[in-house]
């Protein structure tokens, strides 16, 4: 099924976008109604409806906004003078509390769910989260390589690999359901350990 692409944005489209993220949220992909997204964002449907044509759309773009805003927020502090340790500490922690976090669960859950049939919400999200942070991680990569602190031959695939340690075997209990927090003390270790692994192997 070919899904509509284009976003009109106005006055209203934030106000439809945080109804719509509660809804999806709360009921998941399936279950979330389109009166009920009105409802929530309290506008018409007609409304809701001149904005996105579709709840597919719709929840596409929620996911490319949550996405792109925790994207947004690690970027920031990915800085040359706070060196490498620190910035990989930092980037560590921005990449575990979202992937561990309630929003970060669901939205990965709604879009594995809806894979096979909606391809395009995938995409989406693996556009708009994890592609902007890798390659601002392989920016800051190239520019900390030529100051001689790290030596990464395949920058993409280090980025990468750094998320994955960051997320442990912790993520995949939330994502199964077997435990449900995460304490302070975990999450240290986790990106401790991560950290150093990653400079243990790229850096100098």
């Amino acid at each position: 099924m070919t899904v509509a692409t284009e976003v009109r944005r106005g006055r209203k489209f934030d106000q439809v976008l945080e109804g719509a993220r509660q809804i999806f949220m709360r009921d998941g992909f399936e279950g979330a109604s389109v009166d009920d997204i009105a409802q929530a964002a309290g506008v018409s449907k007609a409304t809701l409806y001149s904005y996105f044509a579709d709840k597919r759309l719709l929840f596409m773009e929620v996911a490319r906004s949550e996405c792109a805003g925790q994207a947004d927020k690690a970027s920031v502090e990915i800085t040359a003078d706070a060196g490498v340790r620190a910035v990989m500490t930092y980037v560590g922690e921005r990449l575990f509390a979202f992937a561990t976090s309630e929003m970060g669960l669901k939205i990965y859950r709604i879009c594995v769910a809806e894979s096979a049939r909606f391809p395009e919400l995938g995409q989406a999200f693996f556009s708009s989260g994890p592609e902007v942070m890798v390659a601002r991680l392989s920016e800051y990569f190239a520019e900390a390589e030529e100051r001689g602190e790290v030596r990464i031959p395949d920058k993409r695939l280090a980025a990468f690999q750094f998320a994955e340690m960051c997320k442990s075997d912790i993520w995949l209990q939330l994502v199964l359901g077997l435990r449900q927090t995460v304490s302070p003390h975990e999450q240290k270790h986790v990106i401790e350990g991560a950290v150093d692994t990653f400079l243990a192997r790229y850096g100098t």
